[in-house]
């Protein structure tokens, strides 16, 4: 096969670097120029991914290109209408992740109980209103030009601090930022955060589903920033009877967009029902370097049968996987990455071929034969262990974790000790495992 992966960071590069290691030939564009480092020497780059078409083209039905990041939804639209095998979003997947409102109407549409959430265009407004109805409130910036650490799950009543994280916005974000960056303000909700996934083919979804609870907040204990991801449980078993409650009833809208990629739906579940928080319809990272511990079939002829539309389950295995993710100073921020971060050595210990495989590269480069740290903020990998518990998941994460030495390196070390302890009895309890 022949791929061409496009995206900003380079987020998918582990996955390039298993595709080429089965052989097939893989070219990668990177748009950010910080980024551009981000496995130097261990892929091949392209500065022009127009300019690599016609060598996809020539590949016929082996030819695949893979978008990483949304936003690029009319590209890809393009792209199928020319002919070409695309795996990655839509125009309406934008729509659906970007623009929070409107994704929050569409799971109503289609059945779903949604929170009550309210759109503003500017601070000021947000603040406005918090004060005339304070409760408890979760801010999240529309688009994807913000980091993770901007949304803000609030913990007052009186909603006073969800006014205080907007005040810190408008002190760090450039002026220019402040109006032209909408957020909405989602009722909050306690329950036990579940996120579930699966490949959108243009036509139908492709199984198993899989389950995922993610670790979104920077410190052990969920204190600290949301980061994004600082590690997962994921497992391909016993996700049927919420994909039917939830993401199944979206299939019709999505094969009216031919929207071909994966599609993830976070949830808050309680005694009260499934409330949905947010879409995704793209590759998440690190969630896929995780999943990819649970398939048991190679990457490249999986990608491009989904993206053919040639439908069939995937291959994936019993059990849970665990990823970790290992960083560096100053993440989860970049300022002053390069001069405490950037460029250090990464030392392994001695690693079993199954272990290798668990290792999935991000920030880092190879500078002659030595692996340091590259890009802009210090996300350096992700480690993964698989077994018949999240127990034995854990074991072989950490233990992988271990084995691997870059000077201060941090992570999170409880990456599914609450589920194993409360949140799998708590599904199970009512009734949706």
């Amino acid at each position: 096969m022949r791929v061409l992966g496009i995206g900003d960071y380079n987020d998918l590069g582990s996955v390039y670097m298993q595709l080429a290691r089965e052989g097939h030939e893989v070219r990668v564009h990177i748009a950010e120029e910080g980024s551009r480092d981000v496995l130097a020497g261990l892929l091949t780059r392209t500065e022009d991914w127009s300019a690599e078409l016609p060598w996809v083209r020539e590949a016929g039905a082996d030819g695949l290109i893979v978008f990483e990041e949304v936003g690029r939804g009319g590209v890809q639209d393009q792209l199928r209408r020319d002919g070409f095998h695309v795996l990655g979003g839509s125009t309406y997947g934008d729509r659906l992740e970007q623009d929070r409102a409107f994704g929050q109407q569409v799971l109503a549409d289609i059945g779903m109980s949604t929170l009550a959430t309210r759109e503003f265009e500017s601070h000021e407004a947000g603040k406005a209103f918090i004060q005339r109805e304070p409760r408890r409130y979760v801010l999240k910036f529309n688009g994807s030009g913000l980091t993770s650490d901007m949304n803000y799950v609030g913990v007052r009543a009186d909603g006073a601090d969800v006014v205080a994280a907007l005040r810190r916005h408008e002190l760090t974000l450039h002026p220019d930022h402040h109006e032209a960056t909408s957020f909405v303000l989602m009722d909050h909700v306690q329950g036990i955060e579940t996120g579930l996934g699966a490949f959108f083919d243009g036509r139908q979804f492709v199984g198993p589903v899989n389950l995922d609870w993610e670790h979104k907040r920077f410190f052990p204990g969920d204190l600290g920033e949301l980061t994004g991801e600082m590690g997962t449980v994921v497992t391909y078993r016993r996700g049927e009877k919420l994909f039917e409650a939830t993401l199944a009833k979206l299939a019709p809208r999505l094969r009216e967009a031919n929207h071909v990629g994966y599609i993830n739906l976070n949830t808050i579940i309680n005694d009260q029902g499934i409330w949905p928080l947010e879409l995704t319809c793209r590759f998440g990272y690190p969630g896929f370097a995780i999943l990819s511990a649970l398939f048991a079939e190679p990457r490249g002829p999986m990608l491009a049968r989904i993206a053919r539309g040639e439908g069939g389950a995937i291959q994936t295995h019993d059990g849970y996987a665990v990823g970790v993710v290992l960083t560096v100073p100053p993440f989860p921020y970049h300022h002053g990455y390069d001069e405490i971060s950037k460029g250090l050595p990464i030392l392994f210990g001695d690693l079993e071929d199954e272990e290798r495989a668990n290792v999935h590269y991000g920030e880092v480069e190879l500078a002659g034969e030595t692996l340091v740290t590259a890009g802009q903020i210090g996300y350096v990998m992700v480690v993964t262990g698989r077994g018949a518990t999240i127990e034995d998941a854990q074991r072989a994460a950490y233990a992988l974790a271990a084995k691997i030495t870059i000077p201060n390196v941090r992570y999170r070390n409880d990456i599914g000790d609450a589920l194993r302890a409360r949140g799998l009895a708590e599904l199970t309890r009512l009734g949706w495992l």
